[in-house]
């Protein structure tokens, strides 16, 4: 049997195995006018609460929100979405099982916090646990926010719900305490005798926890032993969350600034790196697997070029073409630190030098730079791994815009980023591209980056005062 040639299958072939490079113009228009709206609002960090009844959640989200008075912070429960109990159940509520999935209204839950993310406001049902109705009571109107937090007992259940998390917290807790908790709680704040409590635990609570719970458990970003009464895990996360929205406020500024997705594994390397007592080994280390993921994010910013092969199978793959014009320039010494991964990433990749004598705190000199000699036709990656000041960066830009290479083919990559460089750095050559691991709270009256990780060279290289 003939066979085609796998020029003649590429040219032949439909897209049904695209990769997405292309879209229809009325999907095209949808997608940017959905981008348009979440770029104006910006979105809001999501973080989800769940546990069983009583763990202590409701606890946890409130030192949480203490912790967090300056922000615009609201707690929005799973319980106000309780469906209401019709006419026929009613009679027989205690046989109705509020701890399965199937009684919340997720489809509400999921059509409120999608108006929230677009900048709306809403109205949260307030539900009436005597009447089990969910119009007993008006509704609580709440407006859009920086922080919003979704607490309940299944609120890691659905994956359309999880799938707005940008960070999920299990709250765990014996279950004996839970029992007794629940016990104190629901006679005296929902009026029931501690017969009914015991028989609604022994036959839906207990075994919803072990079914519907306790496997959501794996979806946690961090779980919280002893509820509210851990202090240290609560002052951590809302640390990390203080983060996040400093580097989203800057984000939301300067669409060319882009920080890498934080995962509690980039937050524990950055933990390592920062601490003084890391020895060098383990600094070299968990550094080079920082430097490798921002040099693997600001290689996504190249441009690309369409191209289609032919698998094993036979069949046709629509893909991209990595950019060939492309060089990496460090910015002498600690920008060395970064070489290395560029060229793991890069193979046979040219890479320019850039020395910058510091004179004082803002005064800046040029002292040395050997770049390739057909720069301004490249894409250059700028590596220094930490913008401070800003004032090196600028000189450094300068340089290559000297030498032709125009503004927007060049990214800047580093691992940390004070406010005040990205300023500087932003406003001054708006068409570049920032790329960085962590935003840093600032810095202090030596120009030093805060909490920063030191001097970066004399710790990578070895030549510190140790």
């Amino acid at each position: 049997m003939a066979t085609k040639s796998a020029v003649d299958t590429i040219e032949t072939a439909t897209k049904v195995h695209f990769s997405g490079l292309y879209q229809t113009d009325g999907l095209d228009a949808t997608r940017s006018q959905k981008m348009s709206e979440e770029e104006e609002h910006g979105q809001p960090f999501v973080i989800g609460v769940a546990g069983g009844a009583a763990s202590g959640k409701t606890t946890v989200c409130d030192m949480i929100m203490q912790q967090l008075h300056d922000q615009r912070a609201v707690v929005v429960n799973q319980d106000s979405f309780y469906h209401n109990v019709n006419e026929e159940e009613l009679v027989r509520v205690h046989d109705y099982n509020f701890d399965h999935p199937d009684a919340f209204d997720t489809d509400q839950l999921l059509c409120s916090m999608e108006k929230l993310r677009k900048g709306h406001a809403v109205d949260i049902p307030n539900y009436d646990f005597k009447s089990y109705k969910n119009n007993v009571f008006p509704p609580r109107r709440v407006n859009p926010c920086d922080v919003i937090i979704l607490e309940g007992i299944l609120i890691f259940h659905d994956p359309r719900v999880r799938d707005l998390m940008n960070m999920k917290i299990f709250v765990d807790a014996d279950a004996d305490v839970r029992l007794a908790r629940r016990i104190k709680r629901d006679t005296v704040e929902k009026g029931r005798d501690i017969a009914t409590v015991l028989d609604q635990y022994s036959k839906f609570v207990k075994p919803a926890f072990e079914d519907f719970i306790l496997p959501t458990k794996k979806y946690a970003d961090i779980i919280i032993p002893r509820g509210g009464d851990n202090h240290v895990a609560i002052d951590l996360i809302v640390q990390h969350i203080r983060t996040k929205l400093g580097q989203h406020d800057l984000c939301k500024i300067y669409p060319n600034l882009y920080v890498i997705q934080s995962t509690f594994q980039i937050r524990g390397m950055h933990t390592l790196i920062r601490d003084s007592n890391t020895t060098k080994h383990d600094f070299i280390f968990y550094s080079d697997r920082l430097i490798r993921l921002v040099v693997e994010h600001g290689l996504g910013h190249l441009p690309f070029t369409e191209k289609q092969v032919v698998t094993p199978t036979g069949s046709v793959y629509s893909g991209v073409d990595f950019c060939k014009r492309l060089c990496g320039v460090s910015v002498v010494r600690s920008g060395e630190s970064m070489e290395n991964a560029l060229r793991a990433c890069c193979k046979g990749i040219k890479i320019g030098k850039i020395l910058i004598h510091r004179e004082g705190d803002n005064g800046q000199q040029l002292i040395y730079e050997k770049l390739p000699s057909d720069i301004s036709e490249r894409h250059v990656l700028l590596l220094d791994p930490i913008l401070g000041t800003g004032n090196s960066a600028v000189q450094a830009i300068r340089l290559l815009i000297s030498k032709g290479v125009p503004e927007a083919n060049i990214i800047f990559l580093n691992l940390i980023s004070a406010p005040q460089g990205v300023n500087v750095v932003c406003k001054k050559f708006p068409r570049i591209k920032i790329v960085t691991s962590e935003i840093e709270l600032g810095l202090n009256d030596e120009f030093r980056v805060v909490p920063g990780m030191g001097e970066f060279g004399d710790r990578y290289f070895g030549t510190d005062d140790e």
